[in-house]
């Protein structure tokens, strides 16, 4: 008999000691992160008062995730991944540390805000697929993964619910070096959960051959595989056309809604409860079937969920919509993560999971570009409708082609 959905199931892994500290140390962290985005945006914003200059920042931190993620994948499947995480977490601090000084001391200037956001794509390239592969290293059985995915996901929205909701309220009272300061504190808690960890040694494959060739690998073995190629297109699309809409929010906020930072951090959290609301959703399934199914109506329900928003003009209207989005959004970055986990070799994940990073983040940086480009010459609204619909359409096509193959078969 087939086991009873529940939600509640999914928190035993939490008796798991090393995910436990994992969880927690990532929890701290996450809110410090989300709370400086939305400072990093408004300060843009805020110094520049142009929509193409937001597209820049945001192209400059993520480009690196495009750049160098494959090989970070690489890289994740022959190095301890703990011992990578300590250093990219320490570097993510004293980047945070810096953009505080930059801003309380009140010399900062756009470039020192591009290259430091530069800095931390970097960063952040090494960071995620190491991070994303690491997940199986904490946990014992490989049947407990989709609940480690999905309270991972649950983590980052309730830290995206929580994080926006302070750093609106600190820039209002305080300004936005303070949200920077908090977010390097912030990295202490992970850099001292990873340190607590009592994870058993694994064994490491001996690679004779060079990074170019594991490269050459990892490549061959995720764009010959129909399921993973076909998920992360549809990530890749999502990730161009429709994640670029946050970049947008501090136009939106002012200009649409007539609001200040506390507008802007209402709309982030709107976009928090419904991912968290997602991560239920998804957490009360109680096996990985008819995921694929969950692949393409998520991400269709994203693209109506940003139509909906680029068409409300109150707060009020703008809140539902956006919890819509949110729901969209992370039921379809959770369900391909928890595919693409389930489906790989262990000994090419790390590899795998560098092009899950750089089709979900690693596109989001051209989303940016194009997306301030987009809003110069059309407007805002007119550019998140364009991101909706290219969504849908996106949508529709992975439908399709899961029909086509599975009456094929």
């Amino acid at each position: 008999m087939a086991s009873k959905p529940s939600f509640r199931n999914t928190f035993h892994i939490l008796k798991n000691k090393n995910y436990l500290l994992f969880f927690t140390g990532q929890g701290i962290s996450l809110i410090g992160t989300w709370m400086q985005r939305i400072a990093m945006s408004w300060l843009v914003y805020r110094l520049t008062n142009s929509a193409f200059l937001l597209g820049i920042v945001g192209f400059a931190s993520q480009f690196p995730t495009f750049l160098f993620a494959p090989f970070a994948g690489v890289l994740a499947d022959r190095l301890n991944r703990r011992q990578v995480l300590l250093v990219t977490q320490t570097l993510s601090m004293f980047q945070a540390f810096t953009l505080a000084y930059l801003v309380i001391i009140n010399e900062v200037t756009i470039w020192h805000i591009i290259i430091l956001g530069t800095l931390l794509g970097i960063i952040n390239a090494f960071d995620t697929p190491v991070r994303q592969s690491f997940t199986i290293d904490i946990v014992e059985h490989k049947e407990d993964l989709k609940s480690a995915i999905v309270l991972n996901s649950s983590l980052v929205n309730s830290a995206r619910l929580l994080g926006p909701s302070i750093a609106g309220l600190l820039i209002s009272f305080i300004g936005e070096g303070m949200c920077f300061l908090v977010n390097g504190v912030s990295y202490i808690a992970v850099i001292m959960a990873l340190l607590a960890m009592n994870i058993t040694p694994k064994t490491i494959p001996n690679k004779k051959q060079n990074l170019w060739l594991d490269f050459r690998e990892g490549s061959s073995y995720t764009f010959h595989s129909v399921p993973i190629c076909t998920i992360l297109l549809l990530l890749a699309l999502v990730s161009l056309m429709g994640m670029p809409y946050t970049v947008l929010m501090p136009i939106f906020a002012t200009d649409i809604l007539h609001g200040g930072a506390h507008t802007l951090g209402f709309l982030m959290a709107s976009i928090g409860i419904g991912a968290l609301t997602g991560a239920l959703f998804l957490g009360s399934r109680a096996n990985i079937d008819k995921l694929e199914q969950c692949i393409f109506v998520s991400a269709g329900i994203f693209g109506l969920g940003l139509i909906a928003f680029s068409l409300t003009h109150t707060l009020a209207l703008s809140i539902p919509a956006l919890m819509i989005t949110g729901f969209g959004m992370m039921v379809q970055m959770a369900a391909s993560n928890t595919m693409l986990q389930s489906i790989v070799a262990d000994d090419m994940r790390g590899r795998v999971m560098s092009f899950y990073t750089m089709s979900f983040m690693g596109m989001v940086p051209f989303g940016s570009l194009l997306a301030g480009s987009l809003a110069n010459t059309f407007g805002t609204v007119n550019t998140i409708i364009i991101g909706g619909v290219s969504c849908l359409v996106g949508a529709l096509l992975f439908a399709y082609n899961f029909y086509c193959n599975k009456y094929r078969n």
